[in-house]
């Protein structure tokens, strides 16, 4: 996995071969949104296989679905891997609720996920990004 330190407490980023791994943490709303969006527009445009891990997520509302359901359609749309990672009862709900279960398509990831396991949490120093 590749690393680039960053410095954003809401956005891991690793990348090895053409599989991207990003871990979400904080509260996925309006502001959260328009802060990442750029950065996971041009992740879905670049990646050939997106995991995306809401595990540390403590907060998704409709916004931020919108965004997942962004992102898993445009992945979908160029043939590319989509995974979303979500061990999170509420907002398990809250995807069903919404009717984007068969998009999302999220899984609980099991904690031995190599690819997963290799990001380090957005809480700690030396946030990352992939290398270009």
């Amino acid at each position: 996995m590749q690393l680039i330190p960053r410095h954003d407490p809401y956005l891991v980023v690793g990348s090895t071969g053409g599989h991207t791994v990003v871990a979400l943490r904080g509260e996925l709303d309006l502001v959260l949104v328009r802060h990442l969006r750029p950065e996971l527009d041009a992740l879905v445009r670049e990646s050939d296989a997106l995991t995306v891990d809401i595990r540390g997520l403590t907060f998704c509302d409709a916004t931020g679905l919108g965004l997942l359901a962004h992102c898993a359609g445009r992945m979908r749309r160029r043939g590319a891997r989509w995974r979303l990672v979500c061990d999170q009862p509420r907002i398990l709900r809250l995807i069903r609720l919404a009717a984007l279960g068969d998009l999302l398509d999220p899984e609980a990831g099991p904690p031995e996920d190599p690819v997963v396991q290799s990001v380090p949490s957005p809480a700690e120093p030396g946030v990352t990004r992939p290398v270009s």
